[in-house]
């Protein structure tokens, strides 16, 4: 043996058994041990859990970009509106005010051609030239003279408005054509057409001003431009409200977008509802702001209006014959005057039911004027189109009566006196609902209306223009009409 002593290493002896009981009292100690940690855990993740959507709430509603929006309109009345209307405003304008409010889709980006004076400020100095105005330094100053076919005057004026100030438009004006979605031509062309009064327009030795010399001179400018020549005018919007505006040129500019009154003038190849957009008339009497009610309207029927029409107008004077010797029934002929207007306003605010034939087109201003008054529009014009139909159910503001059925002997005003005071009041508070889109005064009435109108064809605008470019342009012998045309299968009576 060495020398070291030798140490001997006992075994790990392992822990006694343990007794029946022993065993029991452990285990349990185990698993209450493991329950509290289970809760402490659960709670931890719990609070975890709080702490994260807190902070996604706080991220959503306090961001930057929301705060600005919802702020906007306090940083407007605070700051001077030499500041507001800076350039850093209108860069924030076009590079982050590209949407709807409280919507992702992307604003429409329309170019507005700088015309000659001619087509726009010349054409309010020819009309009140011609009614014995002088000439002015300055047309710009000019006021547009009211009439039934303003919307011409109304989206110009939209458009040149300071970004900041057009609250809720669906489009945005920009200011290089390379960036435009959609180009806006601004010719007064309903305007153009009552230049002359009808005296002169009868004397050609007197009549100073052409519309049809203007219609030409617009249409071979345009031929000239970039824009129009790349797309076959295609991304062109073009108003022609009056039913005669540009009829002269009407298939030189057919490819355009039309903002048009309704198709009575236009054939089948020249627009559609697929293509062109139909407006509302500026209504020409006041808007009737008193409660609902028939009380202080006594007159079951109202009509006042141009008794002989041409076309599908020729209905009122069979109206007429029907209907100017019943009771509580009104139908007067009146042609458009200062006085005929108060009288015309009176009799809507004071009538239940307010008739609506066709004039020489199927649509006539009265329809709208009837709607701002809360007068029932009865409408009676078979080939009627209206617009903003995928907004407004017609049928909860309007009654219609086919021309078959208007023209039995009493079967119209019977009508109209079976419909309970519960029923009237149903269609005034429609009318209530919707009259802000035919008032094109609001700020957020007609005119944005129709730049949501105008902007829902720009899918079909790009199609066609990609279409175009590989298709090899070939005459037609027969009318190209691949869309859905206007009406022409007439209308149901919905009573």
């Amino acid at each position: 043996m060495s020398g070291r002593a030798h140490v001997k290493r006992s075994k790990p002896t392992s822990p006694p058994p343990l007794s029946s009981n022993a065993f029991q009292n452990r285990t349990q100690t185990l698993i209450s041990a493991m329950g509290r940690k289970s809760s402490l855990l659960k709670q931890t993740l719990a609070t975890i859990l709080i702490i994260l959507v807190v902070y996604a709430l706080l991220n959503t509603f306090l961001s930057p970009a929301n705060s600005f929006s919802s702020g906007s309109s306090r940083l407007e009345n605070t700051l001077p509106l030499s500041y507001v209307n800076s350039a850093s405003i209108n860069e924030f304008s076009r590079d982050n005010m590209q949407s709807f409010p409280g919507n992702s889709a992307p604003r429409l980006k329309v170019y507005l051609y700088d015309l000659p004076r001619r087509f726009t400020h010349g054409v309010i100095e020819h009309h009140s030239m011609a009614r014995g105005g002088r000439p002015v330094n300055d047309v710009t100053l000019l006021k547009y003279p009211g009439h039934q076919h303003m919307a011409e005057w109304y989206l110009f004026s939209d458009l040149i408005r300071p970004e900041p100030e057009r609250v809720g438009s669906p489009v945005v004006r920009v200011l290089d054509p390379d960036e435009a979605d959609l180009f806006y031509v601004p010719y007064f062309s309903s305007l153009s057409l009552i230049v002359n009064p009808a005296r002169a327009a009868q004397d050609r030795a007197r009549a100073l001003y052409s519309d049809e010399e203007n219609q030409d001179a617009l249409v071979e400018w345009l031929e000239e431009q970039e824009y129009w020549k790349s797309n076959y005018g295609r991304d062109h919007v073009i108003i022609a409200q009056d039913p005669n505006a540009l009829y002269r040129v009407i298939d030189r500019i057919k490819n355009s977008i039309l903002l048009v009154s309704d198709f009575g003038r236009l054939k089948m190849d020249q627009a559609s509802l697929v293509k062109d957009v139909i407006l509302p008339y500026s209504h020409r009497i006041s808007t009737y702001n008193g409660d609902l009610g028939v009380n202080k309207r006594k007159t079951t029927l109202f009509f006042m209006g141009a008794r002989y029409r041409k076309e599908g107008g020729k209905i009122r004077d069979l109206l007429f014959q029907l209907l100017e010797n019943e009771e509580d029934v009104v139908v007067r002929h009146g042609t458009q005057s200062r006085e005929n207007r108060r009288a015309a306003t009176h009799g809507m605010h004071t009538s239940k039911f307010c008739l609506n034939p066709a004039g020489d087109t199927p649509s006539a201003c009265r329809l709208f004027d009837s709607i701002v008054s809360l007068c029932v529009p009865v409408i009676i014009s078979d080939s009627i189109e209206l617009p903003f139909e995928d907004v407004i159910d017609y049928r909860k503001i309007a009654i219609f009566v086919d021309t078959a059925s208007a023209l039995k002997p009493g079967f119209l005003i019977s009508t109209l006196r079976s419909i309970t005071t519960e029923r009237i009041l149903e269609y005034q508070r429609e009318l209530k609902e919707v009259k802000h889109y035919f008032e094109y005064g609001q700020p957020n009435g007609t005119v944005n209306e129709i730049w949501r109108q105008v902007s829902q064809k720009l899918p079909l605008i790009k199609l066609m223009v990609n279409r175009d470019k590989r298709l090899v342009r070939r005459g037609l012998t027969e009318p190209d009409c691949s869309c859905v045309c206007s009406n022409q299968s007439g209308t149901d009576t919905t009573l």
